[in-house]
């Protein structure tokens, strides 16, 4: 459904990673007279990726980075919605075998997509590997990732069970991720 919805055109799609997110998208969405919105929540219990507002409503740009493990990086980790605490702990556990890496929360790849050459650069363009992360259809991402990125999500239909039963079948774990990245760089 996320990727039927970012076909539309004209349509904002937020998928805010937590509850401060969610009020930034919120807010994006009411003040927005132009552009209709959609804001796709979770069900799920989630860790927070924010822990303290700020007066910027950082997911106006669509994207921005929440987390760097070092300055040298390797790998630009791309998530949105509820797998944006999934890329945390494949960043952290990466980190623990000297791979640096950022997480890049994009809530709107509408809003993102808007951006200047220069700020997707600054988002994009800092690491040769780019992996994207959302329990939906990857090749949407490609446009980010590039051909040598890598996208972990759901590419087949019909499924049911647990999410987490779910993540697993599709490699949407830490494990399965990190081993990948790994056999990439």
């Amino acid at each position: 459904q996320l990727t039927s919805l970012r076909s539309i055109p004209n349509l904002n799609v937020f998928r805010p990673s937590d509850t401060i997110e969610t009020f930034e998208c919120w807010q994006l969405a009411l003040e927005s007279q132009n552009t209709p919105s959609v804001i796709a929540l979770t069900r799920q219990g989630i860790s927070p990726v924010r822990l303290k507002n700020s007066s910027e409503n950082k997911s106006s740009a669509g994207a921005y980075e929440i987390l760097r493990t070092g300055s040298d990086i390797s790998v630009t980790i791309l998530a949105t919605g509820s797998e944006t605490s999934l890329a945390s702990q494949v960043s952290h556990k990466l980190a623990t075998d000297d791979i640096y890496s950022k997480i890049i929360s994009m809530p709107c790849h509408e809003l993102f997509d808007q951006q200047s050459d220069g700020y997707k650069r600054k988002i994009l363009g800092e690491t040769n590997l780019v992996v994207s992360i959302e329990a939906s259809e990857t090749n949407f991402w490609k446009k980010y990732t590039g051909v040598n990125g890598l996208n972990f999500g759901v590419n087949n239909y019909g499924k049911s069970a647990p999410y987490k039963k779910i993540y697993d079948h599709f490699g949407l774990n830490t494990e399965n991720i990190i081993k990948k990245i790994k056999k990439k760089l």
